[in-house]
């Protein structure tokens, strides 16, 4: 079906050694019995639906959403960057919230509309794997920019006079690169796991894109290993990034209700809201599809789900932030006036 495949049937003589790439195999151990192998060279990406009728239909719906999401996102970015007025602390995080957002929608989109348009499923191996290394790369680093943002409101809300002093440029940038550092990390451990196997028991991935949950499923490999590999890229990417946001949160409703009046209640949350907004979209949707995936016993249904996160939600970030920021659409307007 795909050039560059090999059969195999493994063997009952415990370890094999292959010289390219040099790694140490064995028999999948979930297995009681041998069963086929596949060496492979390419995947198959099954994609959201396979009836023909359906295909430019999905084309001309992600084109649209891909265009709006770029074109969204890289406004705000060049807004923020042509108005001194935006040259804070909460613009620079969103900004490169935003890029991270094109990056991450990118990683995805572009190789699925080509897919439709060209008929063809197949992507490489290592394609394969630099997309996948690139879509956590994006993913992890949109959750990480999401918790320095909330420490960022944490600071404006809690200590409002010494917001100046702590927030700096210096430890604005440390904190961007640092996601950034962090976000790479877990990505190059994932591929690390996933290079370490290059027999999987099918060549067919029920996704638009390299799904790394997928994937390891497939690879015939140590469940131990991945498992442990799994919960540590879960730990570092979500459940840390989300109790500093619960931590951050729990600090600012407080400090709120302390506030007296309802005119100075309502103006601290309302400093809160939009990004409050993202991470409800981000980390709802992305639960949403794990529950999914869990009740589901459909890899198909699962992919479906995971358009909302991968492409939809970059795609309103854009309106989250300045339907209800003044700065951000005074920035915007100046910015288009100047381009007409």
């Amino acid at each position: 079906m795909t050039a560059g495949i090999d059969s195999w049937r493994d063997s009952d003589f415990g370890l094999l050694f292959f010289p390219q790439p040099s790694f140490l195999f064995k028999r999948c151990s979930s297995d009681k019995e041998p069963q086929n192998l596949t060496r492979v060279s390419e995947f198959l990406l099954m994609g959201l639906s396979e009836d023909p009728e359906l295909q430019p239909v999905l084309c001309g719906l992600f084109l649209s959403m891909y265009l709006v999401t770029v074109l969204g996102n890289l406004l705000i970015v060049l807004a923020t960057i042509s108005d001194s007025h935006l040259h804070t602390p909460m613009y620079f995080f969103l900004s490169n919230l935003s890029l991270a957002d094109i990056g991450f929608t990118s990683t995805t989109v572009p190789k699925m509309i080509l897919d439709i348009q060209s008929g063809s499923r197949a992507i490489s191996y290592s394609g394969c794997l630099t997309q996948m290394s690139f879509f956590m790369l994006f993913g992890c680093l949109d959750s990480l920019l999401l918790t320095v943002m909330a420490y960022d409101r944490f600071v404006a809300i809690c200590h409002p006079l010494h917001y100046q002093v702590i927030m700096h440029p210096h430890l604005c940038g440390l904190l961007v690169f640092l996601s950034f550092l962090l976000s790479l990390l877990v990505s190059q451990l994932h591929n690390w796991v996933v290079l370490q196997v290059t027999y999987f028991k099918e060549v067919e991935i029920s996704h638009f894109f390299c799904d790394p949950s997928q994937l390891l499923n497939l690879a015939c490999s140590d469940t131990f290993t991945d498992d442990v590999v799994t919960y540590m890229v879960g730990l570092l990417s979500g459940f840390l990034p989300l109790s500093g946001i619960f931590f951050s949160y729990y600090k600012i409703v407080s400090s709120i209700l302390r506030i007296p009046s309802t005119g100075g209640k309502y103006k601290a949350f309302s400093t809160c809201a939009s990004h409050l907004s993202v991470v409800c979209l981000f980390y709802g949707t992305g639960l949403g599809v794990y529950l999914s995936s869990v009740v589901s016993l459909s890899p198909r249904k699962g992919a479906v789900a995971s358009v909302v996160y991968t492409v939809v939600t970059p795609m309103l970030n854009p309106f989250i932030y300045s339907l209800r920021n003044r700065d951000i659409k005074r920035a915007m307007w100046k910015l288009l006036h100047k381009t007409t």
